[in-house]
C-alpha cells in the first residue's frame, strides 16, 4: 500500500513539473563550463632555451618536443636545403654511429624524428633519461655525411620528380606562389634544379645558422618529475651554442586588384583543382581572431557548413567543398576556399564558391548556424584539455603569439559572446570577392573553354595562363589541325607497322612479358600474360605475389592471395574494349576510340586517341615521326573514388621481330618508378593455369 502511495505522490510531482515547462521554448544554455588549466613548470637555460614540463602520471610514458619558432626563412636557389637538413637530422651524432644509434632506439621501444626546425620523441617513463640524451646528442652534435647527404638528395629528386604528375600538389605549389610570390618563403617551392644547387656545406650551414636555441622551446610531458627533467636538461642542452638565427627582410605580398581567374594546365588531370583565394592579416591576438574562425567553420570548415552542403549535398559536383583561414604572426595567411571537381562542372564550381563567400558577408548567420557551430568549438575545446600535451601547446601559444594570460581560461566566455552580426562582420573583414585570385588547375582541353565565359554578377572575370612554375604563360594550343587522312585507324596502323608490321603481329597467338624496378625498398616485378580473348597480370613485391587482375571470356576479377573479387559490371564491359595481345587490337575492334589532336610528350609530338568508358577511361599517345607509343594514361573511377595512372614508354628494343619498350615509367605509391624489361616471350603455350 505504501509502495502505491509514493508512486501515486511522484506521478503528481512530475505533472506538477511538466506543467511548469514550455517545450516550445528552447533551454536557456547554462553558464560555460569552468576552465582551470594546469600551468606547466618552466626554467630557461643561460643559451635561451625555454623549457615546458606538464607532470602527467596517468600512463608511464613521456614525450619530449623541441620546436624551434624561427621567423619564415628564404632559401632561394637552395630550396630544399631545409627539407633535407631535417632530413639529416637524427641520423646518429659524432658520438654515436646511425645504425647504433637507431638500434637503440628501436631495442627501447621508443621514437625519435626530427625536421628542420623541430625534434620529437616518445617513450616509457622508464627510458626518459637515455632518450632525451640521445635527442638531445643528435640535435646538438648532428652526424652529417656526405654519404647519407648524397642517399637523401636523390630520395627527395626522385619524389619531387613523381610529384610533377600529382595535380594536388602542384595545385597546392603554385596557388601559395602566386599568393605570395616566389621570392616570398611562403611562396618559394622546392625543384629539381634547386635540389641539385645544394650542398653538404649548405646543410651544414643551414644547420649552423638556424637550428639554434634562441627561439627554441622544449616540451616534455608525461610520468616526470620537474626536478628530475630540470636536471637532465640542464645537462645535456647547456651544451648547445648560444646564438640566434639571421634576420632577412623581404616584401609584402598583397592581393590581385581585381578579381581574375589563373589557370594552370595539367593534361593529365581528372578533375579542377579550385581555390578561391585571399591574403587576411590575421594573427591569434587579435581581437576577432575566435570570431573569424567561426565564421570560416559556417562557410566551409566542415561537411555540415555551407560550401559542402551546397556543392556536395544539393549539386553533387564533389566529394566535398571547404575553406580554412590562416593566422600568422610574421606574414598575411590566406584565406581559401576550395573543392576538387569533375571537370564539366569546374565553372559552374567557381560560381558557387563565390556566391556562397558574398552570402556570409552579406546575410546574418542563422541561429541554428550559430549555436551548431558554438557547440562545436566547446565540444572540441572541453575534449582536448583531457590531453596534457594541450596544455603545454596552449602555454606555448601564449608565449610565442603574444596572447594574455587568460586567453584560454575566458575561451569558452567569448566564444558564447560571439553574435551574428559579429560573424557578418568578420565576413566582411577576411572574406570577399572583389580581390580574389580563383586559382583553377585542371585539364584545359576540358575546361578553358566554359571558364573563358566566366561571369559572376553580371561582369565576365579576366583569365590569365601560368606554368606549373607559376609564371605566366600563354593560352596553351590543344588539338592542332591533324593532316588530312590521319585517323584512329590510320595511327593505330602505323603504330602495328612500327613495331614490326601487321603480318607478324598477326601471327602471335600468345605473350608474356615481365618488366621489373624498384620502389619504396622493394623490388617490383610486373608479369603480363595476353592471349586473343585472355589476360592476366600479376604484381609482384619481393618475388610474393601481391595482387593480380584476370580477364577471360566473361570472368573479369582482382586477386589477392586466394581470394578472387569480381571487378563492378561496368568496369569489366569497358575493360573489354583493351583485350587483345596488344590493347591496341581491341581498341581498334570497338569503334569507341577518337583521335582528339596531338600533345607534346617529353619533347615529342604525339597524336592522341582517347578510349570513353564509365569506370575506365583511357589515352595513348604515339610519335607522330616514328608511330611508336609513348604513353597511356587512365583513369579508373570505382567505389566513388578517382585514380590516375600513367605509364611513358621508352628505348624500344626487338626481340623475335617485335620491337618492345624496354623502359617504362610510372608510379607506384608515391614514389616514380622505372621498369626494365626483363623477359618478352612471344607464342609460348599457355593453359588455363595461367589465367587463374
Amino acid at each position: 500500500m505504501k509502495k502505491a502511495i509514493y508512486i501515486f505522490v511522484a506521478c503528481l510531482l512530475m505533472q506538477g513539473l511538466q506543467a511548469q515547462i514550455d517545450r516550445t521554448k528552447m533551454p536557456e544554455p547554462g553558464p560555460s563550463p569552468e576552465i582551470n588549466l594546469q600551468e606547466p613548470k618552466t626554467f630557461e637555460l643561460n643559451n635561451g632555451l625555454k623549457v615546458m614540463v606538464v607532470e602527467n602520471s596517468k600512463l608511464p610514458r613521456v614525450s619530449i618536443q623541441l620546436s624551434l619558432d624561427n621567423p619564415p626563412i628564404l632559401e632561394g636557389d637552395k630550396a630544399g636545403v631545409s627539407t633535407l637538413t631535417g632530413s639529416l637530422l637524427g641520423n646518429g651524432s659524432k658520438t654515436i654511429s646511425k645504425d647504433e644509434f637507431n638500434e637503440e632506439v628501436d631495442f627501447l621501444g621508443a621514437q625519435i624524428n626530427f625536421g628542420s626546425q623541430s625534434a620529437f620523441a616518445a617513450s616509457l617513463s622508464k627510458y626518459f633519461p637515455r632518450i632525451l640524451e640521445l635527442l638531445a646528442d643528435a640535435a646538438i652534435n648532428p652526424n652529417f655525411t656526405e654519404e647519407e647527404f648524397e642517399k637523401e638528395k636523390a630520395k627527395l629528386i626522385t619524389a619531387l620528380q613523381a610529384g610533377e604528375k600529382d595535380v594536388s600538389a602542384i595545385a597546392d605549389r603554385v596557388e601559395s606562389a602566386l599568393a605570395y610570390g616566389k621570392g616570398h618563403p611562403y611562396g618559394e617551392f622546392t625543384s629539381e634544379e634547386t635540389v641539385n644547387n645544394v650542398t653538404l656545406g649548405d646543410v651544414r650551414k643551414f644547420y649552423s645558422d638556424y637550428f639554434v636555441p634562441a627561439n627554441a622551446y622544449l616540451i616534455i610531458i608525461g610520468d616526470v618529475k620537474f626536478e628530475e627533467a630540470q636536471e637532465l636538461v640542464t645537462t645535456h642542452f647547456t651544451p648547445w651554442t648560444k646564438a640566434s638565427p639571421p634576420s632577412f627582410s623581404y616584401s609584402k605580398p598583397s592581393d590581385v586588384q581585381y578579381t581574375q581567374v589563373n589557370f594552370v594546365d595539367m593534361p593529365n588531370a581528372v578533375q579542377s583543382e579550385i581555390s578561391v583565394q585571399n591574403l587576411v592579416d590575421l594573427k591569434m591576438k587579435d581581437e576577432d581572431y575566435l570570431k573569424a574562425l567561426l565564421a570560416n567553420r559556417i562557410l566551409g570548415g566542415s561537411g555540415t557548413a555551407r560550401l559542402f552542403l551546397n556543392l556536395r549535398e544539393d549539386k553533387g559536383y564533389t566529394y566535398g567543398s571547404y575553406s580554412r583561414i590562416g593566422n600568422d604572426k610574421y606574414a598575411p595567411a590566406i584565406f581559401r576556399a576550395t573543392a576538387s571537381v569533375r571537370n564539366m562542372v569546374t565553372d559552374s564550381s567557381v560560381v558557387e564558391i563565390l556566391r556562397e563567400i558574398d552570402r556570409i558577408t552579406k546575410e546574418p548567420v542563422t541561429a541554428e548556424e550559430l549555436k551548431n557551430v558554438k557547440a562545436e568549438y566547446v565540444g572540441g575545446f572541453v575534449i582536448a584539455l583531457e590531453r596534457p600535451e594541450t596544455i603545454a601547446r596552449y602555454a606555448m601559444n601564449i608565449e610565442t603569439e603574444g596572447l594574455p594570460k587568460d586567453f584560454y581560461t575566458t575561451y569558452l566566455e567569448r566564444i558564447n559572446a560571439i553574435t551574428a552580426e559579429d560573424i557578418t562582420h568578420a565576413a566582411q573583414k577576411y572574406f570577399g570577392t572583389d580581390k580574389a585570385r580563383i586559382v583553377v588547375t585542371g585539364k584545359g582541353s576540358d575546361v578553358i573553354e566554359n571558364l573563358e565565359k566566366l561571369s559572376y554578377n553580371g561582369k565576365t572575370i579576366p583569365m590569365r595562363y601560368y606554368s606549373k612554375t607559376a609564371d605566366i604563360s600563354e593560352k596553351p594550343e590543344y588539338g592542332a589541325d591533324i593532316p588530312d587522312g590521319v585517323t584512329v585507324e590510320s595511327v593505330l596502323s602505323r603504330y602495328f607497322e612500327a613495331i614490326g608490321g601487321k603480318a607478324e603481329v598477326d601471327k602471335i597467338q600468345s605473350l608474356k612479358l615481365v618488366y621489373e624496378g624498384s620502389a619504396m625498398g622493394a623490388t617490383i616485378k610486373l608479369e603480363e600474360k595476353r592471349t586473343a580473348d585472355k589476360y592476366a597480370q600479376t604484381t609482384y613485391m619481393n618475388d610474393s605475389p601481391m595482387m593480380g587482375v584476370i580477364a577471360k571470356g566473361d570472368e573479369l576479377f582482382m586477386k589477392q592471395g586466394g581470394n578472387k573479387v569480381p571487378l563492378p559490371p561496368q568496369m569489366q564491359k569497358d575493360l573489354l574494349a583493351f583485350m587483345g595481345i596488344f590493347p591496341e587490337q581491341g581498341i581498334a575492334a570497338s569503334g569507341l576510340a577518337k583521335l582528339v589532336g596531338t600533345e607534346s610528350i617529353d619533347g615529342k609530338e604525339a597524336y592522341k586517341i582517347e578510349v570513353p568508358g564509365e569506370a575506365v577511361k583511357a589515352t595513348y599517345f604515339y610519335d607522330t615521326e616514328s608511330g611508336l607509343k609513348l604513353k597511356e594514361a587512365t583513369v579508373i573511377s570505382m567505389n566513388g573514388q578517382t585514380q590516375n595512372q600513367e605509364v611513358t614508354f621508352k628505348d624500344y628494343q626487338e626481340v623475335d621481330g617485335i620491337m618492345f619498350p624496354s623502359l617504362k615509367i610510372g608510379t607506384m605509391g608515391p614514389q616514380l618508378m622505372e621498369s626494365k624489361l626483363l623477359e618478352a616471350v612471344i607464342n609460348k603455350e599457355v593453359t588455363e593455369a595461367d589465367f587463374e
